[in-house]
């Protein structure tokens, strides 16, 4: 086993939730061995074609994370891992949001205009019960140049932005990628309709946390709305023009939000959860040129990180 590659427990887990194929195709290369592939080229951010021989053909590395990017695969697989932390309560539902900017390397750029086709649905694997329960195939987003990749201009440059939501362990619970001068709280929403941790057996899987902190990126109305909506316990401090304005109006100004200093300290986990995936050098820098499949690199950082700690 070479260095960052799964271990026997960490393959595992992984195993029963894997496509098979019906081998109407052919068959597959044998999984672990590609995935270890995708794993080293997240890792270390090298180009397919200088990936080492052990790992096979390097086309086949890159055919099988792209559609896996593409079909959910990924995504299912992450949530799989958290559905079996959570059922033994390893979970810290103490939420925290934020984003983070990616620089995008040159390559990540000449992305073709047209939208990618949709994955196959018939004749490369055989959908089993269970492992397919969570994420379903879909066409994925893209196309329309640099914006409908998730890549834009902002005051670092070339660049796209990760936002996402991560437990109080420090370990991502869901994923969004947008270009980089997207602002933090159009998101905000759809990053926490995206936590979906099945339940062992039948069930809605859960998407509410006990509670949520976040920055002053994310203090305003509508945000503020949405979480008293759902009924979540929240921290966000208020920005001081928002203050001074409420200040302004006397007694029809209403009264502060609420503030829970001791809970805001508890932030810092997004902060190490961001540093964590970066640690990974192919989502500290994008190389990828369709956001599906930079999204897709991000998910595969964030399910080690779910195996390993």
């Amino acid at each position: 086993m070479g260095r960052g590659d799964l271990s026997d427990a960490e393959w595992e887990r992984l195993r029963p939730f894997l496509p098979v194929s019906n081998r109407s195709c052919g068959r597959w290369r044998d999984h672990r061995q590609v995935i270890d592939g995708i794993l080293h080229r997240v890792r270390t951010g090298v180009q397919g074609r200088d990936l080492p021989e052990r790992f096979g053909p390097w086309k086949t590395v890159y055919e099988r994370h792209r559609l896996w990017s593409a079909d959910g695969t990924w995504e299912r697989l992450l949530q799989q891992v958290q559905a079996a932390a959570d059922a033994t309560g390893e979970i810290d539902w103490d939420i925290s949001v934020d984003s983070t900017i990616v620089r995008a390397h040159q390559h990540a750029a000449g992305a073709r205009t047209a939208p990618p086709p949709a994955p196959a649905s018939k004749g490369d694997e055989v959908r089993t019960p269970g492992r397919n329960r969570v994420a379903e195939p879909r066409r994925p987003p893209g196309g329309g140049g640099a914006g409908g990749e998730g890549l834009g201009r902002s005051r670092g440059g070339f660049t796209t932005k990760l936002h996402l939501s991560a437990d109080g362990r420090c370990r991502p619970l869901s994923l969004i990628v947008t270009a980089g001068q997207r602002a933090d709280c159009t998101q905000f929403k759809p990053v926490l309709e995206k936590i979906r941790v099945a339940r062992p057996g039948p069930g809605r899987p859960r998407k509410k946390p006990d509670s949520l902190a976040a920055d002053k990126a994310y203090s305003n109305g509508p945000c503020r709305e949405y979480l008293r909506r759902r009924g979540i316990r929240h921290t966000i401090p208020e920005k001081t023009d928002s203050q001074a304005a409420r200040l302004r109006k006397g007694s029809r100004g209403g009264r502060p939000p609420g503030f829970d200093e001791d809970r805001y300290k508890k932030r810092n986990t997004i902060e190490r959860a961001i540093n964590r995936l970066k640690q990974h050098r192919a989502v500290a820098t994008r190389y990828d040129k369709r956001g599906y499949v930079y999204l897709g690199t991000a998910t595969a950082a964030a399910l080690t990180i779910w195996l390993r700690t």
